[in-house]
Order: C-alpha cells, then sequence, then structure tokens
C-alpha cells in the first residue's frame, strides 16, 4: 500500500486504471479469439485446446507485463511486480482475462475446426 507522501506525489488516478484495465481486456479478448483460431486449425481437441489456451493466455499476460508494465514500474522506483499501481489488483492482471476470453476461445476455436476438418 503507498504511502500518503507517495499518493501526494504521483497520485492513482481512478480513470487511469479503468482505462488500463479495459486495454488489457480489450487485448486478452482479441487474443483469445486467435488463440481460437489457432487451435481449430491445428485440430487440437479436448485437454490439449484447453492447455492451449491457458499457457497462451499466461504467454499474453507475461509479455504485456514485459513490454508495458515492468518498465514504468522500474522508471518510477517501484518494485519490479507491483501491479497495483496500473491495475485494480494482481489477480485482475494475471488471471482476470482467463475466463474474459474463454467464450471467444470456445467459439472460434469449433468453428474453425469444423471449417478445416469438414
Amino acid at each position: 500500500m503507498p504511502s500518503e507522501r507517495e499518493l501526494q506525489i504521483s497520485p492513482i488516478v481512478h480513470e487511469s486504471v479503468v482505462h488500463n484495465s479495459r486495454t488489457l481486456s480489450n487485448l486478452q479478448t482479441l487474443a483469445a479469439s486467435l488463440f481460437g483460431v489457432s487451435a481449430g486449425i491445428l485440430g487440437l481437441e479436448s485437454y490439449s485446446g484447453f492447455v492451449f489456451y491457458l499457457v497462451f493466455s499466461l504467454l499474453t499476460a507475461v509479455l504485456f507485463y514485459a513490454l508495458r508494465v515492468a518498465p514504468t514500474s522500474l522508471a518510477a522506483g517501484k518494485p519490479p511486480l507491483d501491479t497495483s499501481r496500473y491495475f485494480r489488483g494482481p489477480y485482475e492482471f494475471w488471471a482476470g482475462g482467463l475466463m474474459n476470453g474463454l467464450a471467444g476461445f470456445i467459439l472460434t476455436w469449433t468453428l474453425f475446426y469444423g471449417l478445416v476438418r469438414a
């Protein structure tokens, strides 16, 4: 939790946190659809398709963190794993997109699986 002095020097703006959350959610939803297309074209079935989604969703979060969050955290002198400054919490950042993009993943996965295998 930031101290009052830190909040006075660089306040956390609620609108910015909401914007960051919306941007991350849009990225994860789009990525989930692309992963569904990939899984369908590869012909993945059952657990292998869901593992594919889980691995690549977490990889997307890691890449987003490495390219966007970590450099700004380090430049501000914050610990590298502190996402609370930019998002509502660590769960929202690391795992929030898993359930948000699951429906889009399954939809595009079955669509492209059916198109390729038909």
